[in-house]
């Protein structure tokens, strides 16, 4: 699958469980490393592990499956697609880390031209 399906899937699963604070940024300019960083913030510790879980879940319903996932029990999990690395944070971890500070010179991806809204709202 395309790395940008990736992302719109990802994207998607994260604002229907009401992900804070959500960004996507395109790397691939920068960095080996992956083509497009997802971040989202979390409200509590409960509410990282469901939208890593709902990411993970929705993906895997469309036949992909993470690489690796780091941090299960922390306040930042990892979701490793290989093209799409998808960072879930609590507050506190997202403002320690700074990654959209870090990755700034990357390009960023207008969210609202690729989120749907959930059914129902």
């Amino acid at each position: 699958m395309e790395a940008f399906e990736i992302l719109k899937i990802a994207a998607n699963a994260l604002n229907a469980k009401k992900a804070r604070e959500l960004n996507a940024v395109k790397i691939s300019e920068l960095t080996v490393l992956t083509e497009y960083f997802l971040i989202a913030t979390a409200t509590s510790s409960t509410h990282v592990r469901a939208l890593a879980d709902e990411a993970e879940e929705k993906l895997a319903e469309a036949g992909v499956h993470p690489h690796h996932i780091e941090g299960r029990a922390t306040g930042w999990i990892v979701l490793d697609y290989g093209s799409v690395i998808i960072h879930v944070f609590s507050r506190d971890q997202r403002e320690f880390y700074a990654l959209d500070k870090m990755w700034s010179d990357g390009e960023a991806v207008p969210l609202d031209t690729i989120i749907t809204e959930p059914e129902g709202d």
